[in-house]
């Protein structure tokens, strides 16, 4: 007997996609590494779709150092270069670039305090949790994704827009924006009100 399983309705039947989604997207990430990281591959998506980046998460991964932000930041036009040739990520310059830099944003801004504070901060440090009937409900910005995107910018990050920000605060839990059907919604709720 099969046990069908109810999703938000974005997802696909791609088992990684699959997979992500009910282990991954919504659920409180305070790691300020990992937060750095999912801002970046956020960032890559522009234009895309987030499967296509998800495909190419491992060699994201592997080529920026596991997104060290320490070595990121010493990248040198040379790395680019060689990042150009890689057909295991987007080879944008302007892509590749951002995440260069956004490493070093990251770092004046983790000589003031945590990442993970600066990010969190937007949303009062708590998860909100919305309870939306089905996708057509979730908005693609907010007034908090506007103003991360606006400190973002000003502290020096690129690939950082309003929706940008907002599809981050989704994945790393900042929001719930599974739907109430969703088999997801009720744990990531939970892990909310825990956190």
């Amino acid at each position: 007997m099969t046990v069908t399983v109810t999703r938000c309705a974005w997802v696909s039947d791609d088992e990684m996609y699959q997979a992500y989604h009910d282990n991954v997207w919504g659920r409180p990430e305070r790691d300020p590494q990992q937060l750095f990281a999912k801002l970046c591959l956020d960032g890559q998506q522009a234009g895309l779709s987030w499967i296509t980046i998800l495909r190419k998460q491992a060699e994201y991964e592997r080529v920026f150092y596991g997104f060290d932000p320490h070595k990121v930041a010493q990248m040198t036009e040379q790395d680019v270069e060689r990042l150009m040739q890689n057909q295991g990520i987007i080879r944008s310059r302007l892509k590749i670039n951002a995440i260069i830099n956004n490493a070093r944003a990251y770092l004046r801004i983790s000589e003031q305090q945590s990442f993970t504070d600066y990010i969190w901060q937007f949303t009062d440090h708590r998860t909100i949790v919305n309870q939306w009937q089905s996708i057509q409900d979730v908005p693609t910005s907010t007034a908090e994704s506007k103003a991360m995107a606006k400190a973002l910018k000003k502290a020096g990050f690129s690939f950082v827009g309003e929706t940008i920000c907002y599809a981050f605060m989704q994945a790393v839990g900042m929001v719930n924006d599974h739907t109430l059907d969703c088999h997801c919604y009720n744990d990531v709720r939970s892990l909310a009100i825990a956190g």
